[in-house]
C-alpha cells in the first residue's frame, strides 16, 4: 500500500500533515492513546496522528468478532461512555464501531498483529481470552491479550498500556524535577514493576525469576512496539534497548 509523505487529513483540514519517525512517545490527538515509531504531524498545531489513525479505512472486519463489521467514527458515537472490547480502556476519540453487535476497537488495536516474532525467545500469538494468569495483574480478567508459543507467559493489552502510563508518569516527573530529556528515562520503569510480579508468582525461585524476567522483557519489547501502533523491528529494538537499562 502507497503511503503519502504529506496529505491533508478529514480531522485537521487546515495545514497538511507530514509522515514523520519518531522514537520519542507521543499522545495521537485522533484515538487520544499513546504512539511511538511513523506518525502523521503538523509542526503549526502541534498535532499527531498514528499512521494507523491517519489512513484508517471507513470499514473493517477482524478475525475475533466474524459477525461484525466495524465502522471508523472520529468520535464514539451514542451519549453513552464506550470501552474498547481489546484493551478494555475509555474511547476518547477515533473508534471502529459495531452497530450490530455494538463491540469497540480502538484503531491501533485492531491493527494488533495476530502474531508476533520474537527470533531470539518465542512468538506471540494475540488471543481473545486468556487461558491462564496475566504475568502482569494475575488475573484472566476480560480484554485480548498475547500469549508465547510454548504458553507459560501471558500479558494483557491492557496491562501493557498501564504499565506505559506508570511509566510515563515517572518519566513527567523526572522532567520536571531535575530537567531529564525524556529519551535518557523513555520507559526504564517498565521492567521493575513487571519484575516485582513475578518475584511475587514464583515466590522466591531466583533462578526461576531471573529466566521469566528475561522471557517477559522480550515479551514487552515486541507487545509495546505493536500497541503503540508500529509493530516494527526497529522500533521493537529501540524499546528493548531501553527496556535494558
Amino acid at each position: 500500500m502507497k503511503i503519502d509523505k504529506e496529505f491533508i487529513h478529514p480531522s485537521h483540514p487546515n495545514h497538511k500533515l507530514k509522515l514523520e519517525y519518531t522514537e520519542t512517545p507521543f499522545c495521537c490527538d485522533g484515538c487520544r492513546e499513546a504512539g511511538i515509531g511513523l506518525k502523521y504531524r503538523c509542526d503549526i498545531c502541534d498535532f499527531d496522528l498514528h499512521k494507523v489513525c491517519a489512513m484508517a479505512p471507513n470499514s473493517i472486519a477482524h478475525s475475533f468478532y466474524k459477525k461484525c463489521e466495524f465502522r471508523f467514527y472520529y468520535k464514539p458515537p451514542g451519549a453513552y461512555k464506550r470501552v474498547c472490547d481489546a484493551c478494555r480502556k475509555d474511547v476518547q476519540g477515533f473508534i471502529y464501531h459495531c452497530t450490530r453487535c455494538g463491540f469497540d476497537l480502538h484503531p491501533c488495536c485492531a491493527n494488533l498483529p495476530l502474531r508476533l516474532d520474537d527470533s531470539e525467545q518465542h512468538n506471540f500469538y494475540l488471543c481473545e481470552k486468556l487461558s491462564s494468569a496475566c504475568h502482569r495483574c494475575g488475573n484472566k480478567g476480560l480484554g485480548w491479550s498475547y500469549r508465547s508459543e510454548c504458553k507459560n507467559y501471558y500479558l494483557h493489552v491492557t496491562c501493557v498500556k498501564e504499565m506505559l502510563v506508570e511509566s510515563w508518569q515517572t518519566i513527567y516527573l523526572n522532567q520536571n524535577k531535575n530537567g531529564k530529556h525524556i529519551r535518557e528515562v523513555q520507559m526504564g520503569m517498565l521492567a521493575p514493576s513487571l519484575k516485582g510480579t513475578l518475584q511475587n508468582h514464583h515466590k522466591g525461585r531466583v533462578g526461576k525469576v531471573r529466566r521469566c524476567c528475561q522471557m517477559a522483557t522480550s515479551a514487552l519489547r515486541i507487545i509495546i512496539s505493536a500497541i503503540l501502533g508500529d509493530p516494527t523491528a526497529i522500533i521493537a529494538a529501540v524499546i528493548g534497548v531501553l527496556l535494558s537499562k
